[in-house]
């Protein structure tokens, strides 16, 4: 077991009411920043103690922003949201639901009803609502209990495995003054691994696996194991795949990299883990999805996570660790690096050249839409060109629900970790826009991305205006085809007779009414240009949409 330091106990004897003691309490956690939507006196009070307030046109996008804020930090910084009783408790719903599904570290604070009311219906009460959404779930009542409260909330968001906490605060408390005097010592981080005789049985069924293949988690990033996985890797001379929430946790350039695995995903990953004996699962849950890989019926299942919860309950595993991924990769690498020759187990060659090859014969038929030149062009010509544009390895970027994230992440190559923010737990349309703004607060230093379609600007567009307003620069990249175009194959009937999946809209024109800078780009040649500009306005300072007219495109790289 490995505790995080944490500094001694901070005591002060000033008289404090219960909204500036949190706000205290939140600069001793190291908040520097409160994402927010009034009323909450918690926002005066932040502000009064240091912390940036950042308001935002919508519940759902603050969350979103604290979300990757957090990403970002892998779970070493949180990002904290707070809103108002009532109807912003209620349209903050979906936001908390969306980080709880993609395992997101966050701390919500609500206000609450008085508590003379809190407990009277239709109203709202927080504590009673969102325990399904949240790890841990509470609401302070005395003044006396806030520090515990608090304690308790960072201590579980800081811990095992990531997730939202909420602490609700009634609103005729926040004014109320904390006792004397007022101490709080900041939550530790601890880590823990694995015991002895469980890792020397995984070893050994990794030893054993003829064609093993590691499928790496988002519990990669958490625990800052890139290095470990690249190393266990290279050991092993192991093919290895990602969920979407773990791509960028191993490079993608990489000779004994298949690429990331979700709804669409490369072909090497479908060949790969078809013919697998055995999957190592590290840092994942191994959650049934339709927007995640299948695993294969006929491998073997080992399984490292740091929640007991996840092993076995979705797939039937062999055998489970339980543990922080970095120190459970550590423990695997000391137990089987005797116990192999050091000139390698000789079959690294074979399997670097076997992924090149099926990687040619995948790309060759993906090239031809990925740089067609027809009008309108495809959405895979905008990937083509964006990555050709960029540095990759300078980049976060994130997708969208449905056709974004199905075009986008089997091609988008990452090199470094934390570049890629995926996501397909919950599949939320708009929250990619509140993940790539989140993201360039924690990284101002990188471009940061979000790829969208003409439906999700419809949930969170105007949130651009709290991209402007904050003076957060990123570049968001729109598809707009007129069409709800993923939904097509289910809707036969229903699209033609009724134009269900019809919608339109000029959403360049709505971006610079917003304040971004903004285009509309219609011709093929006109992309590169279009984004080379793009990128120097927001090295300018300035946020910018960049909307380009597609096709209704439904091919994805699928397999059976």
């Amino acid at each position: 077991m490995d505790g995080g330091h944490c500094p001694g106990p901070v005591l002060d004897c000033v008289s404090m009411t219960v909204a500036d003691a949190v706000a205290r309490i939140l600069i001793l956690e190291g908040v520097d920043v409160l994402f927010a939507y009034p009323l909450n006196p918690l926002i005066e009070s932040a502000s009064k103690a240091g912390i940036r307030p950042i308001i935002v046109r919508q519940e759902r996008t603050g969350l979103h922003m604290a979300d990757a804020f957090s990403r970002m930090h892998s779970g070493e910084r949180i990002g904290v949201f707070c809103m108002q009783n009532g109807p912003g408790a209620e349209n903050a719903f979906g936001g908390v639901a969306q980080a709880y599904a993609e395992s997101s570290p966050i701390v919500v604070l609500p206000m609450g009803h008085s508590r003379e009311w809190a407990q009277v219906q239709p109203n709202f009460n927080s504590s009673l609502n969102y325990r399904q959404v949240t790890k841990s779930c509470e609401q302070v009542t005395l003044p006396a209990h806030l520090t515990a409260t608090l304690r308790r909330a960072f201590t579980q968001v800081r811990n095992g495995r990531p997730r939202p906490v909420m602490v609700e605060f009634p609103s005729d408390l926040l004014n109320e003054e904390v006792p004397e005097p007022f101490s709080y010592q900041r939550a530790p981080r601890i880590r823990y691994g694995p015991d002895g005789p469980s890792v020397a049985r995984a070893a050994e069924m990794l030893l054993q696996a003829e064609r093993p293949v590691i499928y790496a988690g988002q519990g990669i990033h958490y625990a800052k194991a890139w290095q470990a996985l690249r190393e266990l890797a290279e050991l092993l001379e192991a093919p290895v795949t990602t969920s979407l929430g773990g791509k960028s946790t191993f490079p993608e350039n990489h000779p004994l990299s298949l690429g990331s695995g979700g709804r669409s995903t490369t072909r090497m990953v479908h060949e790969f883990l078809s013919q697998a004996d055995l999957v190592f699962g590290v840092g994942c849950s191994f959650t049934s999805t339709p927007f995640g890989l299948s695993m294969p019926s006929s491998a073997r299942i080992l399984h490292a996570t740091v929640d007991s919860a996840d092993i076995n309950k979705d797939v039937a595993v062999e055998h489970g660790l339980v543990g922080d991924a970095r120190l459970v990769l550590e423990a695997l690498i000391e137990e089987i690096g005797p116990r192999l020759n050091p000139e390698g187990r000789g079959r690294g060659e074979g399997i670097a050249q076997r992924i090149q090859a099926i990687r040619k014969e995948w790309m060759a038929v993906w090239r031809p839409k990925l740089t067609a030149s027809h009008q309108p062009f495809t959405p895979y010509r905008v990937i083509g060109d964006l990555m050709r544009t960029v540095d990759v390895a300078e980049t976060i970027i994130t997708h969208d629900s449905g056709g974004p994230r199905d075009q986008l992440s089997p091609f988008w190559e990452c090199v470094s970790p934390l570049s890629y923010i995926g996501w397909g737990k919950s599949t939320q349309l708009g929250y990619g826009l509140g993940l790539a703004l989140g993201a360039k607060l924690a990284r101002p230093d990188k471009l940061c991305i979000n790829l969208w379609g003409d439906a999700a600007i419809g949930f969170t567009g105007t949130d651009l205006e709290t991209a402007v307003r904050e003076k957060i620069p990123i570049l968001s990249i729109l598809f707009n085809n007129f069409c709800m175009a993923t939904e097509l194959m289910f809707y036969p009937t229903a699209s033609v007779k009724h134009r269900i999946t019809d919608i339109s809209g000029n959403y360049a024109d709505m971006a610079r009414s917003l304040g971004c800078y903004s285009e509309r780009v219609e011709m093929a040649e006109a992309i590169v240009p279009a984004l080379e500009r793009g990128i120097r306005k927001t090295r300018e300072g300035v946020p910018v949409l960049l909307e380009f007219m597609t096709t209704q495109e439904t091919d994805m790289s699928v397999f059976p």
